[in-house]
């Protein structure tokens, strides 16, 4: 495939991702300007996320530490002038968060107050060698059915975890997280979702940000508030296809 037909490809699945998210809203009676989408770029290469600059995406996500530092500084040396707005969604272990303060301007997968500590811990360490500047924004990922192994926050002690989070310089909450439940329906998950995130507003007026759906679930997570729609397969293809 030539670099014209790759980006030919992408800015079709970027259409087709665009109008379904206009008619979600539509059916859901949202402005459209409420939710954005993030492109997943997680195992694809830097020549694609360069692409999507390109087109016009601004939020670009990883899910790995271990492929995102080396991406974005390459997305960086490919497009100087494009500033993309890197989020890490995946899960994220304390021994990695001085790495990742380099590069996100987001973490949406903070699911303990261990690991909220040891990303301030990171930043202060940050700002202090010069590596970036101003605070971090993170998400808290909610569990929504509670098995540990896919990360997340149980719905009970979300509470706990805000006010933890907001009692620690440097990081910014901004809202919730969450993967729908393997198997089951996502309107539902998406419903007590939506239910644990009024919980938090009314607590923390500025956590409006609610990080939900993805290529196949993205049409139950708007109609539940989603301001934020993860998409990777539907933009760039199966993954097990894709270039390392």
């Amino acid at each position: 495939m030539t670099d014209q037909q790759r980006r030919e490809g992408i800015a079709k699945a970027l259409e087709a991702v665009g109008a379904r998210i206009d008619q979600a809203c539509a059916a859901a009676g949202r402005p459209r300007s409420e939710v954005r989408l993030v492109a997943v770029t997680k195992t694809f290469p830097a020549t694609d996320a360069a692409l999507l600059t390109d087109l016009g995406q601004t939020d670009l996500a990883e899910n790995r530490d271990q492929e995102a530092g080396a991406k974005v500084a390459e997305v960086r040396r490919l497009r100087p002038e494009a500033r993309p707005r890197w989020h890490m969604v995946g899960r994220l272990q304390r021994n990695k968060a001085r790495s990742v303060v380099r590069w996100a301007d987001e973490v949406q997968s903070v699911d303990s107050i261990r690991l909220a500590g040891a990303l301030a811990k990171a930043l202060r360490a940050a700002h202090e060698a010069g590596e970036r500047s101003g605070p971090l924004d993170v998400l808290m990922q909610a569990s929504l059915d509670d098995d540990p192994s896919r990360g997340g926050c149980p719905l009970p002690r979300l509470g706990e975890l805000a006010d933890h989070i907001a009692g620690l310089d440097g990081l910014r909450l901004r809202g919730l997280m969450a993967v729908a439940p393997l198997g089951a329906d996502p309107a539902e998950a998406f419903a007590r979702l939506a239910g644990a995130a009024g919980d938090l507003r009314r607590d923390h007026p500025g956590a409006v940000e609610l990080s939900a759906g993805m290529s196949g679930d993205l049409e139950a997570a708007i109609a539940h508030g989603s301001t934020c729609v993860r998409v990777g397969t539907a933009l760039l293809g199966a993954r097990g296809l894709a270039s390392p």
